[in-house]
């Protein structure tokens, strides 16, 4: 009974046994389908994460790369930066001299003619000396216009207050160099005013420009002391920044155009006379060699005439009775084409 028992339990644990591995047969079955599934589910992602993650390198790359062309850039950009401030530095320690800067006027003022298109020793004269009453005087410029007229521009360049300004650490301090700028070309005015260059030169009208080169230099005076202009006015002195006096000296060129064009009109009109007189002259010659070469075709008719009625009978007469060769004897035609009248 003991033995059949332990069978029977024998048995029944082969059975659990079975069970429990065909459970685990059926689980590890599904766990591989289910693993199948997953990985159908995960390779599309896993496609899009690799090309996510490869883009993300290329981006880097590039990234990378603009960063350091970025950064050359701004290198280039911070030395061409330090150069600039350097020049300026330099131009504006430069133009704090007197001399440098009357020069660099005069070359602004040289700019703006050749710009207006006008020629030199034709258009206008540079630094021309003249003597008068009150001593020797030279005018940085002298436009030439029509009808033998000239106009006197002197360039002026008073830059100490302003420069002063641009530096200045306040609003303040920089007003008073403003001020202090505006001052200084007030005084140009009368200092040029005082030179009277209109009684130097007979066909120069009652004022002289002043030419300064630069709108801002202007601009800035006018911004404190707006009476400026009028002030100069009244001084007979004319302020010209280079937009101004281009204007002025296009005015000047196109008149000298105007001046070519009357002057051509007057020589067309001379020649168109001349011609006329000489086309008159040369139909009276015409006219008479006309009427000598009528009166020469009528003089040789009648001489053929004569020669036909007179001459050549008796002629033929000789012929006939064997004094001459048997040569024919034929007179010439008579010329029927006469020279037409001239209108």
């Amino acid at each position: 009974m003991h033995s059949a028992w332990y069978e029977f339990t024998l048995i029944g644990a082969a059975l659990l046994v079975g069970i429990a591995l065909g459970y685990l047969a059926a689980q590890l079955l599904a766990g591989r389908r289910r693993e199948e599934q997953l990985a159908q589910l995960v390779s599309p992602l896993q496609a899009a994460l690799d090309a996510t993650r490869i883009q993300a390198q290329r981006l880097e790359v590039e990234r990378r790369d603009i960063e350091a062309t970025l950064r050359a850039q701004i290198e280039l950009l911070v030395r061409g930066q330090a150069g600039l401030e350097r020049e300026t530095r330099n131009l504006v320690t430069a133009l704090r001299r007197p001399e440098v800067r009357g020069r660099w006027g005069e070359l602004t003022l040289r700019r703006v003619i050749e710009l207006a298109g006008l020629v030199e020793h034709c258009d206008f004269t540079e630094q021309l000396q003249v003597s008068g009453s009150g001593g020797v005087s030279r005018p940085d410029l002298i436009v030439h216009l029509p009808d033998a007229r000239e106009l006197v521009i002197d360039a002026k360049t008073p830059l100490d207050a302003y420069l002063a300004a641009l530096e200045a650490p306040d609003d303040a301090t920089q007003r008073q160099h403003l001020q202090r700028h505006a001052q200084q070309l007030g005084a140009r005015v009368r200092e040029l005013a005082a030179k009277a260059y209109w009684a130097q030169f007979a066909r120069a009208p009652e004022f002289v420009i002043l030419f300064i080169p630069g709108d801002q230099f202007l601009a800035a005076a006018l911004a404190v002391q707006p009476q400026l202009i009028e002030q100069a006015l009244a001084d007979s002195v004319v302020l010209a920044t280079p937009s101004t006096l281009m204007a002025v000296l296009k005015c000047v060129a196109f008149c000298w155009r105007q001046n070519q064009v009357a002057h051509n009109a007057q020589q067309i009109q001379e020649l168109g006379g001349e011609l006329h007189a000489r086309l008159a002259t040369f139909l009276t010659h015409l006219a008479k060699l006309g009427q000598r070469l009528g009166g020469a075709v009528d003089a040789f008719n009648a001489a053929t005439g004569s020669l036909q009625r007179q001459v050549l009978p008796q002629a033929r007469r000789l012929r006939d009775l064997g004094a001459t060769a048997d040569a024919p004897l034929e007179g010439p035609a008579e010329i029927d084409v006469a020279p037409k009248e001239l209108p």
